[in-house]
């Protein structure tokens, strides 16, 4: 199946046929001719594979696969009208203000122009991501500006940055585009065809053990679901969920919730602990104090991280210095490395050195840690649809994390 995203006058005409049921009424209320509707109907099926409409005398009804197709395009279109719309609000004097309206005029050719530019901030670089020539992409936007009545592009002393409009279009770009392959996947599984694709952002507490099990016992179900794990930093992460590069991240949830679009569900709630080498000096001590602590190497998160102020806590209410000697990363391989081969010490869940604990190489030294537990569980956004294997997966998540729970 071809997953280029569809001109968007043919997901237009789609919809209007869809909703009134007739090509005679679609082409009454779009001004559009009925070969021109029915060409634009039998290019969106040869793209889908599939029939979208079932013909009879009293009209034209959606299949089982138009009836997705249709839920993915209407949400996809919702997403853009919005987005045209918060950029008409930012902009008054524009002569065109209703999301629908430049819904009409709007391509998806400069569209996929737009995400280029602003993920590559260069016309160049863009270029060349979208395998299109860079006068092409040039005229793509400055077309997409001339019809939204806004500056997209400002030109920077190093290069050119994205207005805040540019910004806001290519989100609600990325979301309608993410249902849109959402619906060739639900399609692909109505045809018994299991091919598609989820995107999980990961952070460190959940990359070790959690999720390997999850994906494991995923893909013996479905082997050819393509998964991708897409690592980084937490604030990184969450701007590619809420822009739909990414469907779920699983890792440490934060409070409040950072985002309206978000949503989080707890799956577990491990406490830290303090690890090191076996036959570490500390290793003797029936109880160790934070005092035992402050000398010592250690291998920390960065600054602002919830682990970073767990360590803080520990000796700040006991009213003892913080450590000098620290090593800053969140590389789980890194700290193993560095905890094998030293007397360093660290904090971190024992979830994440599960495999080395139970080897042996590494050991939980006795230090009271149950006040630093941490949420660890999946964000969402608000109003993400999953595919049936996406509901799956997650599914499955949640399954593997009560194991865990019950340790």
């Amino acid at each position: 199946m071809n997953m280029t995203i569809p001109n968007l006058r043919h997901l237009r005409v789609f919809l209007e046929v869809a909703e009134r049921k007739s090509i005679t009424r679609a082409s009454e209320s779009i001004f559009l001719s009925q070969p021109a509707i029915t060409q634009a109907i039998a290019k969106l099926e040869i793209q889908l594979n599939t029939q979208l409409f079932e013909r009879h005398s009293d009209g034209m009804y959606p299949t089982e696969a138009g009836a997705v197709w249709q839920r993915r395009v209407q949400r996809a279109l919702e997403h853009l009208q919005l987005g045209c719309l918060d950029i008409a609000k930012e902009t008054p004097h524009k002569t065109v203000t209703s999301g629908k309206g430049l819904l009409t005029l709007i391509t998806t050719t400069q569209l996929r122009a737009l995400i280029a530019v602003c993920d590559a901030q260069n016309f160049s670089i863009a270029s060349r991501n979208i395998a299109v020539s860079q006068s092409s992409v040039h005229r793509a936007a400055r077309e997409l500006e001339r019809l939204l009545g806004v500056v997209l592009f400002e030109k920077t002393s190093l290069g050119i940055a994205s207005t805040k409009a540019a910004r806001t279009l290519t989100k609600a770009t990325k979301l309608a585009f993410s249902e849109i392959r959402q619906g060739y996947y639900e399609i692909n599984s109505l045809q018994f065809k299991e091919v598609g694709s989820i995107a999980i952002g990961s952070m460190p507490l959940a990359r070790t053990h959690l999720l390997p099990q999850t994906i494991n016992a995923f893909s013996k179900t479905y082997p050819d679901i393509n998964l991708t794990i897409i690592e980084g930093p937490y604030n990184d992460l969450l701007h590619h969920l809420r822009q739909g590069d990414i469907d779920l991240l699983l890792g440490a949830l934060r409070f409040p919730t950072p985002a309206d679009d978000i949503e989080q569900t707890e799956l577990l709630s491990p406490p830290l602990s303090l690890i090191a080498r076996k036959g570490h000096p500390l290793s003797h001590f029936s109880q160790i104090t934070a005092k035992d602590l402050v000398d010592y190497s250690w291998v920390i998160p960065a600054q602002g991280t919830p682990t970073r102020r767990s360590f803080e806590d520990l000796f700040n209410q006991a009213e003892q210095p913080l450590p000098h000697r620290i090593t800053e990363s969140s590389s789980q391989i890194l700290i193993r490395e560095l905890l094998l081969e030293s007397d360093r010490l660290a904090l971190i869940s024992a979830h994440q050195m599960h495999r080395e604990l139970s080897l042996g190489l590494l050991q939980v030294l006795p230090l009271p840690l149950e006040h630093t537990r941490r949420p660890i569980g999946l964000s969402l956004r608000k109003n993400w649809l999953p595919t049936p294997r996406q509901s799956y997966f997650i599914d499955l998540l949640k399954e593997v994390s009560k194991s865990y729970t019950a340790e």
